[in-house]
């Protein structure tokens, strides 16, 4: 009989049910993914961290010794004072006195922060907010209004940096920015910048430029000068006062509005300092002076030194020689040809320059022709001719035959085709007639000895050797004829032009060495030869010079076909000469040296006091 199976409980157990979910299982997965999470931006983190660090290594293995750096050597300054004190050109790199915060007044450093830099006291060196709000300014203006560099950044990139835009040296900037802001206090960074920020012209630093533009320390500046120094480190060659003085203004008030924002002045401290903000025109015919005075500094300024000269200029007067003559030039010069001119003031006594323009363009550093203009003199040269007269035993009320005249092949006559017979000395030169020059020459021993007289007065240049030195075919400089009449006018002494009265340098200030003045002419027939060329200008070729009330010798002098005209002569203790030409030696339209050189003598002469 079948049976079934007999199944047993042990044999056989029902399938247990799944155990249900522990509480918190998915919060644990959770937190599994995190912690890879954080795993990998640890790992990235410290690879980004190694990352940035070679690339610092990177842009630091040139990154210039701060320590160094901030004692960088610079170009040796030479400023130029005029005999008044006040500066008028600089060479090199001009920096002044190195000056605390507390050497300053109060506005010149709240001046520099309000328009640099408004959050320097409080940021780290780098400044978001200041770069975001120079961003959005930028924006609004479609151009670039404002910078986002703190005065600690501008410290890293003019002492330390080129100017190059390059990421490389953004980094570097931002390296030595931090290690500014490590090193030093806020204050000395502040100091730093100011001593040290270029302000145009060549000054370095707040004491060269207040000195340059404004004649004082810094220590002394005023309101509206503070604004203005603190306003040219944007540009400072289109704000400098000495390149646009009115642009230089507007800057000026721009920095005063700033500092009212900011609460460093009133809104009417800003108002009155704004009035007062003004400058004068500059004189930047001062230029031909500069150079000829920068190259004797040469001579007598310590090397590598700097140095600060006291020269002779008279800014007052060289402003009144430029204008004057680039008036001329401009009217009745560019009537009848004449396109160039030149024109030197010096003292009689000392030889000193007071005013030299070179030319009708206003700028140094083009072709100076008072200095270096090799041209005829004409009749101007005469009174040397004269002078070996009277040294040969003659008078000035002696007689000369005013008559033809024939030298070999030559026959040299008047300017007017006219004789007149027997003349005195005097009225020969007066008229200016040259076969009485001739004939004087030859009596008084020839070509040899009127090129000594000329030689022993100042003239360096070699002359000819024959009869036509009388009628001055010779060559001279304006500077040259100018100085070698000083002894006619200061009582037969010689002296040599010069444009240096002392030097400030290695902390002393010395006397240049400077030939004394020596007798050439004795006081008698320095005397005889003053009277004769006062006749010039009394009744003479030379009436269009005469001051009223005022005791004018001169002499006029024209080259052949009007390619020169000149006029020099002594009045009230300086020596004035004028040149006027053409440097191509083209013809001018019948100008003479008693025309438009006399003229402008007459006008330069009644400037002179």
């Amino acid at each position: 009989m079948y049976r079934a199976p007999q199944i047993y409980e042990a044999e056989y157990r029902a399938p247990a049910p799944a155990p249900a979910p522990a509480p918190g299982r998915a919060p644990e997965r959770r937190r599994g993914l995190l912690g890879w999470a954080l795993k990998w931006l640890l790992i990235l983190g410290v690879w980004g961290v190694l990352g940035v660090g070679v690339v610092v290594l990177w842009f630091a293995r040139d990154l210039p010794r701060p320590d160094s750096a901030l004692d960088a050597v610079r170009r040796p300054s030479l400023t130029l004072e005029d005999r008044a004190g006040h500066v008028f050109a600089t060479y090199g790199d001009v920096v002044g006195e190195k000056l605390r915060l507390s050497d300053l007044p109060p506005w010149l450093p709240a001046a520099a922060v309000a328009v640099e830099d408004r959050r320097f006291w409080w940021h780290w060196g780098i400044d978001p907010v200041g770069i975001l709000r120079a961003v959005v300014v930028d924006l609004r203006a479609r151009h670039v209004v404002q910078g986002g560099s703190t005065l600690t950044q501008q410290v890293a990139k003019n002492l330390f940096l080129s100017n190059r835009r390059t990421f490389g040296r953004k980094v570097q900037e931002v390296l030595l920015t931090l290690w500014l802001e490590r090193h030093f206090s806020k204050r000395e960074i502040l100091e730093i910048w100011l001593n040290r920020v270029y302000l145009g012209s060549g000054a370095w630093g707040v004491d060269a430029a207040a000195k340059l533009y404004f004649g004082v320390s810094a220590r002394n500046v005023s309101l509206w000068q503070a604004a203005v120094l603190a306003g040219l480190p944007r540009a400072p060659s289109r704000f400098s006062p000495r390149v646009d003085p009115a642009a230089a203004a507007a800057r000026g008030r721009e920095v005063l509005a700033a500092m009212a924002e900011t609460g460093a002045i009133t809104e009417a401290q800003a108002a009155e300092a704004g009035r007062q903000l003004a400058f004068p025109v500059p004189a930047d015919g001062a230029g031909w002076f500069a150079d000829w005075a920068s190259q004797a500094a040469e001579a007598v300024v310590p090397e590598n030194a700097d140095a600060v000269v006291r020269t002779t200029l008279d800014a007052r007067l060289q402003g009144v020689v430029e204008a004057k003559l680039s008036a001329m030039l401009d009217g009745p010069g560019a009537a009848v040809g004449a396109g160039e001119g030149a024109a030197v003031v010096l003292d009689a006594a000392s030889g000193a320059v007071r005013a030299m323009v070179g030319g009708r363009d206003r700028h140094a550093g083009g072709f100076n022709r008072a200095v270096l203009a090799r041209r005829q003199p004409g009749s101007s040269f005469k009174p040397f001719v004269w002078l070996a007269a009277l040294e040969h035993g003659m008078h000035p009320d002696g007689l000369v035959e005013d008559a033809p005249l024939h030298i070999g092949g030559w026959s040299p006559g008047n300017f007017d085709g006219k004789f007149r017979g027997p003349v005195t000395l005097e009225e020969g030169l007066a008229e200016s007639l040259n076969t009485v020059a001739v004939r004087l020459a030859q009596d008084a021993g020839g070509p040899g000895a009127v090129a000594a007289v000329a030689h022993r007065l100042g003239i360096a240049e070699k002359l000819p050797d024959n009869l036509t030195i009388a009628l001055g075919t010779g060559v001279v400089t304006p500077l040259e004829l100018t100085g070698a009449y000083a002894a006619f006018c200061n009582g037969g002494l010689r002296v040599t032009p010069s444009a240096i009265e002392t030097v400030q340098a290695d902390g002393r200030t010395t006397l240049p060495p400077h030939p004394a003045a020596a007798r050439v002419i004795s006081a008698d027939l320095a005397a005889g030869m003053l009277r004769m060329m006062a006749g010039v200008v009394a009744h003479g070729s030379g009436r269009a010079a005469s001051v009223p009330g005022r005791l004018v010798a001169g002499k006029t002098g024209t080259t052949q076909d009007y390619r020169d005209a000149w006029f020099v002569g002594c009045v009230g203790g300086a020596v004035i000469g004028v040149w006027t030409g053409n440097d191509d030696n083209r013809p001018m339209q019948g100008v003479t040296g008693g025309s438009l050189p006399a003229r402008l003598f007459r006008e330069i002469a009644l400037e002179l006091h």
